[in-house]
C-alpha cells in the first residue's frame, strides 16, 4: 500500500473503498512554524468500506478538511497536508499504515481512528513515536483508563458516558433485568463492564449475555437467546452496521412486540437514516451531538452536507471536526508539530471552543469534557424535515456523565 499525495482530492473523496490517500497542502506556513520546512500533517485513519464507514469514513475526512479550512481561516494560516487510509477494521493494517506515515511520511497528527482495538494499537505507536493520535471515533474508555497516554486524547464519547446516560435512564423507568448481546471486541468488552456497572448501581440485573463477532450478518441465534431470557431489556452493545441488522432482525423476530426493551447503546444518525423511523422509533440512546441541537450546529451541518454526498453528519464526524481545529491551534501556541506530547499538553491547558461542542476542556487523562444527551427517536408523523429524527430528553451535564478520574487507572492522574 502507497499513500500518494495528490493536488486535487476531490477524486480521492468520490472514491469510497480506496485504501490510501491523501489531500492538498492547504496554504502557506505562519510565521510560528517557518523554522519548520516541512508542512504539519494530518492523517485521517478511518473506515472507508466496511460497517463504519456511514458514521466515520469519508466524512470524517470532510470534518478534517473543513477544520483546516476554518482555521486558517481565523487569521493563522499554517501549510498543512491531509492524507487518509482505510484500515479495514485491523488492528494489524491500522498499525502497519500509522508506522509508515510517521516514519516515512511524516504524519504529525492520527484522527479519528474508529474501532477500539485499532485505535489503542495506534495509539502505542503514536505514543512511542512521539505524536498525536485524536480519538473521535473509537469509544473504548480504557483509552483515557488503563491505555492513557500523554500523546492521546479522547474525544466524542466513550462506554462510561454511554453507559451511564442511557443505562441508567432505562433501569430508573423500571427495565430491571437485562440481556447484553456485545461486539466481541475491544469496545464491546469494555461497554459490557460499563453497562453492567451502570445498571448494577442503579439496582438492576444483567441476568444473561451473549457475544457476537464484528461484522456478522446473522444474529438470529443470539437474538433466540436475549428472547428466550425473559429479560425486560435487550442491550445491544454494538455499532454502526452490526446495530442496524441486530434491530431489524431483533424487530422481525418480534422482541419488541413481544414486550421486551430493546436499548441501543451505541446509535448513529445514520443508523437511524437506514432502519427508518418506523422501525427505530422510540428508542432511547446517549450521544454527543446532534446536527439540529441549536444554530451553529445547523449552519455546520448546511456547508456538510454538500460535501458528503448528501448525508448528514454523525457525532463521530462532529468529533473529528472539533479536535482536528483544538489541535492546530494548540500546534500554532506550541509553534511547532513536532513534539506531539508538548502539543497535547497545550490541548489540555487551552479551553476547548467550537461551534459542535462548544466551550469544554480536557483533563490530565485525556478526557475531552462537553455536555452529552439523552436521545428518543421521533416516530413517523413527528419528522417535519429531513433528517429530523430526535427528540432531545435530556442534557446530561459533564460533572455527571463521565468516568471520575479516580476510577479509570489512568497512569497520569496524580491522586
Amino acid at each position: 500500500m502507497n499513500t500518494h499525495t495528490s493536488a486535487s482530492w476531490t477524486g480521492a473523496l468520490a472514491r469510497r473503498s480506496l485504501r490510501l490517500g491523501a489531500a492538498a497542502v492547504f496554504v502557506l506556513g505562519a510565521p510560528a512554524f517557518a523554522q519548520e520546512a516541512k508542512p504539519l500533517k494530518i492523517g485521517v485513519l478511518t473506515d472507508m468500506s466496511s460497517l463504519y464507514a456511514d458514521v466515520t469514513g469519508k466524512g470524517s475526512l470532510v470534518a478534517t478538511q473543513m477544520a483546516v479550512e476554518d482555521f486558517n481561516a481565523a487569521g493563522k494560516p499554517l501549510k498543512i497536508e491531509v492524507l487518509h487510509a482505510d484500515h479495514q477494521n485491523k488492528a494489524d493494517v491500522a498499525a502497519s499504515i500509522a508506522r509508515k506515515w510517521i516514519d516515512q511520511d511524516g504524519v504529525d497528527v492520527i484522527v479519528d481512528v474508529p474501532n477500539s482495538a485499532v485505535a489503542l494499537a495506534v495509539g502505542n505507536i503514536v505514543r512511542e513515536k512521539n505524536k498525536v493520535m485524536l480519538a473521535s471515533g473509537p469509544s473504548s474508555s480504557d483509552l483515557t483508563g488503563k491505555s492513557c497516554s500523554p500523546n492521546t486524547i479522547h474525544w466524542t464519547y466513550d462506554t462510561y458516558a454511554l453507559a451511564t446516560g442511557a443505562a441508567t435512564a432505562v433501569v430508573e423507568s423500571g427495565g430491571k433485568t437485562w440481556f447484553t448481546l456485545t461486539a466481541d471486541y475491544a469496545f464491546g468488552h469494555a461497554m459490557e463492564q460499563d453497562v453492567k456497572n451502570v445498571v448494577t448501581r442503579t439496582g438492576g440485573k444483567v441476568i444473561g449475555n451473549v457475544r457476537a463477532p464484528l461484522n456478522t450478518q446473522d444474529f438470529s441465534s443470539f437474538l433466540l437467546q436475549a428472547q428466550a431470557s425473559k429479560a425486560q431489556v435487550v442491550g445491544l452493545i454494538n455499532a454502526g452496521g452490526d446495530t442496524i441488522n441486530s434491530i431489524k432482525q431483533a424487530v422481525e423476530f418480534g422482541i419488541p412486540a413481544g414486550g421486551q426493551r430493546l436499548v441501543a447503546t451505541v446509535l448513529y444518525i445514520t443508523d437511524v437514516h437506514s432502519l427508518g423511523l418506523k422501525v427505530a422509533q422510540g428508542l432511547q440512546f446517549t450521544e454527543a451531538f446532534y446536527w439540529d441541537l441549536n444554530d451553529d450546529t445547523r449552519a455546520w451541518t448546511k456547508r456538510f452536507v454538500p460535501r458528503n454526498e448528501g448525508r448528514y453528519p454523525s457525532a463521530l464526524h462532529a468529533g473529528a471536526y472539533a479536535s482536528v481545529l483544538h489541535y492546530l491551534r494548540a500546534a500554532s501556541a506550541v509553534g511547532s508539530s513536532t513534539d506531539g506530547a508538548a502539543v497535547v499538553a497545550k490541548m489540555k491547558e487551552l479551553p476547548t471552543d467550537d461551534p459542535l461542542f462548544r466551550k469544554g476542556s480536557i483533563r490530565v487523562d485525556g478526557r475531552k469534557l462537553h455536555p452529552m444527551y439523552l436521545f428518543q427517536v421521533k416516530t413517523p408523523a413527528e419528522s417535519k424535515y429531513p433528517w429530523d429524527y430526535y427528540n432531545v430528553v435530556k442534557t446530561i451535564p459533564a460533572e455527571q456523565v463521565w468516568r471520575p478520574l479516580s476510577e479509570g487507572g489512568c497512569s497520569l492522574v496524580k491522586l
